[in-house]
């Protein structure tokens, strides 16, 4: 049986990367994509964990060799998510999730037509620069920056399956757990998981 690759996308400081760590820690079925970057790693980043974190040398030698599904430039720094990974796991069976922009969502679903994306909004602008302030991580000129950034990001919204605000964190995570269990109840794969037992209900 394939697995499902889930995208998740949101403007810097919309709480992505909180959902998608309750998430993992909740639905065990899901697993996390870790992607290569260029970036200095944050207080308690692990490599290998958070992160496959390399030079800019060797990103673009990974790049040019086509060894990246998607890859993108972020504030100066390069993301990338591994091809050969995500083929595997998928093909194994398990359901992966990736937590890339906009601009790499655009390029995973020109090589994975059947994956599910997910977009995560913040309630208002005002909250997202309060979030990206209470980092305490950035300067002003870099917040600025990132939410000019944000809009850019938005208006990218309708590219996406499913949009969720994340106003209650609580609530969130419900709506996005539920679309991840939703997709392993799709018809396609629950014939093609439960194949014998449905042929043995139609003979009784």
């Amino acid at each position: 049986m394939v697995g499902n690759l889930f995208i998740i996308s949101a403007p810097s400081g919309a709480g992505k990367t909180t959902l998608v760590q309750l998430l993992l820690a909740r639905n065990k079925q899901v697993s996390l994509s870790v992607s290569y970057t260029t970036r200095t790693p944050r207080p308690n980043e692990l490599g290998g964990r958070d992160y496959h974190f390399v030079s800019h040398e060797t990103f673009l030698t990974m790049r040019k060799n086509g060894d990246f599904l998607e890859s993108a430039e972020v504030y100066g720094n390069f993301y990338g998510t591994s091809t050969s990974w995500i083929e595997k796991e998928i093909s194994e069976g398990r359901d992966i999730l990736l937590e890339i922009d906009w601009q790499g969502a655009l390029q995973v679903r020109q090589s994975f037509q059947n994956c599910i994306s997910i977009f995560i909004l913040p309630p208002s602008l005002t909250s997202l620069k309060d979030r990206l302030q209470g980092r305490g991580q950035d300067s002003t000129e870099v917040i600025s920056q990132r939410l000019n950034a944000a809009k850019e990001d938005i208006s990218h919204v309708t590219e996406f399956d499913y949009v969720i605000i994340n106003d209650d964190i609580a609530l969130a995570l419900e709506q996005l757990n539920a679309i991840i269990i939703a997709a392993g109840l799709q018809c396609n794969r629950q014939v093609t998981h439960h194949k014998d037992l449905i042929t043995q209900l139609q003979k009784e």
